[in-house]
């Protein structure tokens, strides 16, 4: 028998992760959302999985536009993991006037400042329960600042690690 909603939470929880803003552009419009829930597939082709809950407002975008851009935020980045969280009150396009954007291969904003940017086309789409998991193919890549420190979620709360000294 499965354990609890509320258990599985608590525990996942206890999993250190990387803090992901997702976006997208395209004929679908321009979205994104923040996640923990990404990783790599493999290197061959290079691809990244990416979780989405069915249920966000942005999940129709990514389904129509068939592209992401996976931005690995550095450490002092919250506010902008905040906005598209759905933290601060901001919607949709709105999101974007927090952080500085432009763009690379896709179309799909990349934030500038990122520790890592994943510009991905996804080339399979897979419904599990509450969520769908998108796999993205990476097109191009784009590499933050030598020695910048990573922002990571862990015990529900943000936490810079890997930070120059």
């Amino acid at each position: 028998m499965p354990i609890e909603r509320k258990e599985f939470r608590d525990a996942m929880a206890r999993l250190g992760a990387a803090v992901n803003v997702v976006t997208t552009d395209g004929e679908g419009g321009r979205a994104g959302f923040t996640a923990s829930a990404v990783c790599s597939v493999t290197d061959s082709p290079p691809t990244l999985l990416v979780c989405l809950n069915r249920a966000a407002s942005s999940n129709a975008v990514f389904l129509r536009n068939m592209v992401l851009c996976v931005n690995t935020l550095a450490a002092g980045q919250e506010e902008v993991s905040n906005a598209f969280a759905g933290l601060t009150g901001l919607e949709g396009e709105e999101r974007f006037q927090v952080g500085s954007w432009s763009r690379l291969v896709t179309g799909s904003p990349v934030l500038d400042g990122a520790v890592e940017s994943f510009d991905c086309r996804v080339r399979e789409v897979l419904v599990k329960g509450t969520h769908s998991v998108l796999f993205a193919e990476i097109e191009a890549v784009r590499h933050g600042r030598e020695g910048s420190g990573a922002l990571v979620y862990f015990g529900r709360c943000y936490h810079a690690v890997g930070a120059a000294t």
